[in-house]
């Protein structure tokens, strides 16, 4: 199996946090080494794998290829992984792009002409995909064909060309911005949910034997439980505990050495870092426990409206600490509680939920 990379530099331009899902350039030298190449060596998302591995094993049965597939959920949860998976069992080719390094129709189309029979064109961050390519698309995807037009002005003719059979295999972080017809193309959707504790517990204990790092069941588990329901995350934080093993300890990762690593790295046992509590503080000290909205927020704790809702708001959402109104954020009662607040109420807050 041969697998083709093709991101554009905008891939790279996230920003620098530990805690953040998107995959930056730094993931790269270890990454792609620890990912699974198997069905049976993936952990986790068992819905999706049973399903999986029934789809599979019918295409190969009838010699053919697999269904177009649609991936979804958020960042670092392992869908570059489970393509090259599915290439893998399927034994074909996979060539994988993104949605940003398609910039014109003739790009799409190189490289669909270029794919073999049966071949796997991945596509991550398929929503990002501009409309005059994704066009290109549909009959790709559903005639294994496409339109090119020769000459320009009066004198231009269309002429249709046969692509060979190929799967189509799309990622996205927001499955909500898809346009309906390229969704509607898809003949498998999969939601990759975020990861238990235990999971993570065993994907750092593979991950550590894979590199070589010496793990106890305590230092994985202590890992998996700040790393937020994804594995890209826990493995760059085991990355970094390997480093106080190696001068703080005698180079075994246990629960001792992770619980120095996090506290250095300023991150709780929740998986919430400085930046997150510094956010969920200035709401509740300067603006009572809100509503405050997103733009005043982000001028008070000096970030990016966009950055704040895409990076941080999503994972306080999820574990019940903020929560979204018509006039604005609002801290919850958990969020105090963690924070070693008292919670007197909000009126405002009780009025909006």
């Amino acid at each position: 199996m041969a697998i083709d990379y093709e991101y554009s530099d905008e891939e790279f331009e996230v920003e620098n946090r530990m805690l953040d899902a998107e995959y930056s350039e730094n993931d790269a030298d270890t990454e792609i080494s620890l990912r699974p190449k198997r069905l049976d060596d993936y952990i986790g998302q068992d819905k999706v794998k049973e399903n999986l591995k029934i789809y599979i094993a019918a295409a190969r049965e009838r010699k053919e290829m697999l269904d177009h597939v649609l991936l979804y959920g958020p960042p670092g949860l392992g869908k570059t992984t489970l393509a090259g998976i599915i290439a893998s069992e399927m034994n074909v080719n996979i060539r994988v792009t993104s949605g940003p390094a398609i910039e014109k129709p003739g790009d799409l189309v190189a490289m669909l002409t270029n794919l073999g029979e049966n071949d796997i064109l991945f596509i991550d961050e398929i929503h990002r995909l501009q409309r005059s390519v994704e066009e290109i698309l549909y009959p790709a995807m559903e005639d294994y064909e496409i339109d090119i037009v020769l000459g320009k002005g009066p004198s231009a003719r269309s002429m249709r060309m046969k692509l060979p059979h190929f799967t189509l295999i799309g990622a996205t972080t927001r499955a909500g911005q898809l346009s309906t017809p390229l969704r509607d193309r898809f003949g498998v959707l999969f939601k990759l949910e975020l990861y238990t504790p235990d999971e993570l517990s065993s994907i750092v204990s593979r991950s550590a034997s894979i590199l070589g790092y010496e793990i106890d069941k305590g230092g994985a588990y202590r890992i998996a439980s700040c790393s937020r329901g994804t594995p890209r995350i826990a493995n760059r934080l085991l990355k970094r505990t390997r480093d106080f093993a190696q001068i703080k300890g005698d180079g075994i990762i246990s629960d001792k050495i992770a619980r120095i690593t996090l506290d250095a790295l300023e991150i709780d046992h929740l998986g919430l870092d400085n930046v997150d509590r510094r956010m969920l503080e200035t709401i509740i000290k300067v603006y009572r426990g809100g509503p405050v909205g997103l733009d005043t927020l982000a001028a008070t704790v000096g970030e990016e409206a966009v950055t704040i809702e895409d990076v941080y708001e999503p994972y306080l959402m999820q574990i019940g600490f903020l929560s979204r109104t018509p006039r604005g954020r609002c801290a919850t009662s958990l969020a105090y509680d963690h924070l070693g607040i008292p919670f007197g109420g909000n009126d405002n807050q009780t009025s909006l939920i």
